[in-house]
């Protein structure tokens, strides 16, 4: 009988027991993660409670204090600058604002990558770009400006511009913040459909459950500095736990505090104003 696992391919992102954060104030500990190629994945959780902080160490921008951040099976701490730039390269990024360029048509924002960081041919290009823009129902607005598009039609070119390099991992940074209910369907269909043809793993991070419920083959939800639960996305609606279901269902009163957590920052802030009063 043949171990078919020796040949399996590396996660294209797995988190071991990590702890992130910054300075003294730890944001999120233990936390396990696993991504595989071709799944849709969808870091949950409130405002404040993390979920930026873990794609900054996806990327490497952050170190984790403690535990082990891989892309494609290396160690993000362990690579030298240049061995990082070249993972990055295997990885696309949405950002919120999609952050398109104003003074570039349609068809030059999704171009751009390409131009930095390959040799194709303005043929290839041509053709590279106006079949990610067909994948995302934009071919025919290649020639229009920034301001001449809506702001789904935006999200929607930034889309194609953070796959137009076929990644093996697409980050998705609040993906549908601000987009109307067609808009924001469209959007979810997209990431979903684009993963699946592209065979790429995709990460959202985002707050938006019913969109990111549609989609995912997983959810993990951070709360409260942990990994509050990790699942299909119907494990979590029939989760019986007092914050999965607080979230889940938007309810004001629950295991979210009100209050920031005091930190040992604050404390030697506020000892220090305390300090010039007397």
């Amino acid at each position: 009988m043949t171990d078919h696992t020796l040949h399996s391919p590396a996660p294209a992102l797995s988190l071991d027991a990590v702890a992130l954060g910054y300075g003294d104030f730890t944001v999120l500990q233990d936390i396990d993660m696993v991504v595989q190629p071709g799944q849709v994945v969808a870091i949950m959780g409130g405002s404040g409670s993390g979920k930026t902080t873990l794609l900054r160490a996806a990327t490497g921008q952050l170190q984790p204090s403690r535990g082990r951040v891989r892309a494609f099976g290396a160690d993000l701490s362990q690579v030298d600058r240049d061995g990082l730039q070249a993972l990055r390269k295997r990885m696309g990024v949405l950002f919120q604002q999609g952050a398109l360029f104003t003074d570039l048509n349609v068809f030059e924002n999704v171009a751009f990558p390409l131009r930095e960081h390959t040799p194709l041919s303005e043929s290839e290009i041509r053709t590279r770009v106006l079949d990610k823009l067909d994948a995302v129902g934009l071919r025919a607005a290649a020639h229009l400006r920034v301001a001449e598009i809506s702001g789904g039609m935006a999200r929607r070119v930034a889309l194609a511009r953070a796959v137009v390099l076929e990644p093996e991992l697409i980050l998705y940074d609040e993906p549908f913040a601000g987009l109307d209910p067609i808009s924001l369907g469209i959007t979810a269909r997209l990431i979903r459909d684009l993963s699946d043809r592209l065979h790429c793993a995709s990460v959202l991070i985002t707050h938006d459950v019913q969109e990111s419920f549609a989609i995912a083959d997983k959810v993990y939800l951070v709360g409260r500095g942990r990994l509050a639960m990790a699942g299909s996305p119907q494990a979590l609606s029939e989760s019986q736990d007092p914050y999965v279901k607080q979230f889940l269902r938007g309810e004001p009163d629950g295991p979210v505090a009100f209050q920031y957590p005091e930190t040992p920052a604050f404390q030697a802030w506020l000892a220090n104003q305390e300090g010039r009063k007397s």
